[in-house]
């Protein structure tokens, strides 16, 4: 009996240790930006679908250290709709002056949602994940 439950033992561990990857939602401002050199350490145009983040979201994104170039958030995909539309970009960046829930998008990006010359846009629903 105790091979038997030996090999169901481990398989419950491992499975125990693998997990989902954060989803992290949030309805806030979209702004947009200038980028260049983003807190991820790559250097991005107008041109590209990049968003930064609020500095609250991007420190506190699980596996966050001291080394923001390393975090785990770099690279992930985010998802924002308004009024209908809807946008995927990369994060690559945190935003020191946004609020928890609001986003600066690449002026590529934000053009996807709405006609730069809003400058903001209000209730602005996003996904990471």
């Amino acid at each position: 009996m105790l091979t038997f439950a030996a090999p169901i033992i481990i398989f419950m561990s491992l499975f125990m240790l693998v997990r989902a990857a954060p989803v992290v939602t949030g309805t806030g401002d979209a702004t947009f930006y200038t980028p260049g050199l983003g807190a991820c350490g790559g250097i991005n145009t107008e041109k590209d679908f990049i968003v930064a983040v609020s500095t609250q979201i991007f420190n506190g994104f699980p596996g966050a250290g001291a080394n923001p170039n390393k975090n785990p958030i770099c690279g992930k995909k985010l998802t924002a709709t308004s009024r209908g539309k809807k946008v995927t970009v990369k994060i690559v960046d945190q935003c020191p002056g946004c609020s928890r829930d609001s986003i600066d998008l690449s002026p590529a990006a934000f053009n996807t949602l709405a006609d730069p010359a809003t400058g903001r846009l209000h209730n602005v629903r996003w996904t990471i994940g």
